[in-house]
């Protein structure tokens, strides 16, 4: 799922044919009754655990109401979505209203099945400009997205209170307090460089704060970031098995006590709310240099209007859209699920009733989006970026030759 920073693989091929012919027809007649009701609409979502799940269907009730439609609403797991689309545009059934995870609006917009929402009369206005990168495709904008999460630093405030250290705000101070807290079964540092786009995920911040760039990862500024990363591993202050950890392990080992900071994000409040002898703070990853800017990828979903062939649905399924997106409900959203508003003037609304959101909600100006640059290429180079992560932590390569042979393929 997104909001885990994990991003699906192959969608640009697969999708290309079946989403395009979804694309063309509309609804054939199959599928649900509110395929033909004009005043029902389908709406497909991921959102199956909680809070989301109670959270969002509270939002999309309200915009039910206020638009004055009915909804029939289907939730599937996260890494079926893509399946269920597919088979959706096979059948020219599409949904009326899709949500998606960030990175695939790209890769389905090229497609042809989805709207542009210009064709509505949305616009921009207000929103953080990395979202609005990853909803643009060759100019036109395809989705509207309300709340997004990224990553972050949290720290055990017991820890760190008994060694009389501060949270690190460096790569150098995150070297030095990362050793200095390294002791028996805990580790100073825990961080995800799993062979996966989870791990490319939590590689961006420092990347790109050194300013790498994903169509070259072969730079010394690249290298730099992974160096950080093999050098933490290398003395000890980050286990060896951030290789096969997921951020749900490494969430593990930060709430068990096993590691005294954590590179995740706030997706994880509420788990490490179940452990309530652990006293934790949240800070913003270190940065090259003191002064600089942390620049992190954003995740979460999007809210979009499929192509179905039926303008009149399409035009009401864009009201919703833009319903689901409006600032009572964004707060709400953000609110509730542990997120950030995507417009950075509701930003202080959502930090006042969830003041841990605060280190997350000061980078959403400067968050990058993943395929804000390469678009539908984006897979490919995060395949690269993880890739080269793992050669360089285990395969004994250097950063320099791990992303020069990753960059070659």
């Amino acid at each position: 799922m997104a909001r885990r920073g994990t991003v699906r693989a192959g969608l640009a091929f697969a999708l290309a044919l079946p989403l395009a012919l979804g694309a063309c027809g509309g609804d054939s007649g199959g599928g649900s009754a509110a395929a033909g009701d004009p005043g029902t609409l389908r709406v497909l979502d991921y959102y199956n655990d909680e809070p989301n799940k109670s959270v969002w269907q509270g939002v999309l009730d309200g915009c039910a109401t206020e638009v004055g439609v009915t909804i029939e609403r289907e939730s599937v797991p996260g890494e079926g979505l893509i399946q269920r689309v597919l088979q959706a545009s096979s059948s020219r059934t599409l949904p009326d209203v899709l949500m998606l995870d960030n990175p695939d609006i790209q890769q389905i917009a090229a497609s042809g099945a989805l709207a542009p929402l210009a064709d509505f009369g949305i616009d921009t206005e207000g929103y953080a400009e990395g979202v609005v990168d990853a909803a643009t495709h060759e100019g036109e904008l395809y989705a509207l997205q309300p709340v997004t999460n990224t990553l972050a630093l949290f720290y055990n405030e017991q820890v760190f209170e008994e060694a009389g250290l501060t949270p690190p705000t460096t790569w150098e101070e995150l070297r030095t307090t990362a050793a200095a807290l390294t002791e028996g079964d805990r580790y100073g540092v825990a961080f995800s460089a799993t062979n996966s786009y989870e791990g490319t995920w939590q590689f961006l911040p420092f990347m790109w704060s050194n300013g790498g760039d994903e169509a070259d990862i072969a730079t010394s500024e690249t290298a730099e970031a992974l160096q950080l990363w093999v050098d933490l591993v290398q003395s000890g202050s980050a286990s060896q098995s951030v290789v096969t950890w997921g951020q749900g392990d490494v969430n593990d080992q930060f709430k068990a006590g096993n590691a005294a900071m954590m590179v995740n994000g706030p997706w994880n409040f509420g788990s490490l709310a179940e452990a309530p002898d652990l006293r934790y703070g949240v800070v913003p990853i270190p940065v090259p240099e003191a002064g600089g800017s942390v620049v992190a990828p954003f995740g979460g979903e999007a809210w979009t209007v499929p192509q179905t062939g039926d303008e009149e649905k399409m035009a009401t399924a864009a009201e919703f859209v833009q319903c689901l997106n409006s600032d009572e409900n964004v707060v709400a959203a953000s609110v509730g699920t542990n997120t950030v508003p995507t417009k950075p003037e509701l930003t202080d609304e959502a930090v006042a009733q969830v003041p841990a959101l605060e280190s997350f909600a000061e980078q959403v100006p400067d968050l990058r989006a993943r395929t804000g640059q390469l678009g539908e290429q984006w897979p490919d180079a995060a395949t690269k970026i993880y890739t080269a992560v793992q050669n360089a932590l285990v395969g004994g390569m250097t950063p320099e030759d791990a992303l020069r042979q990753a960059q070659d393929g």
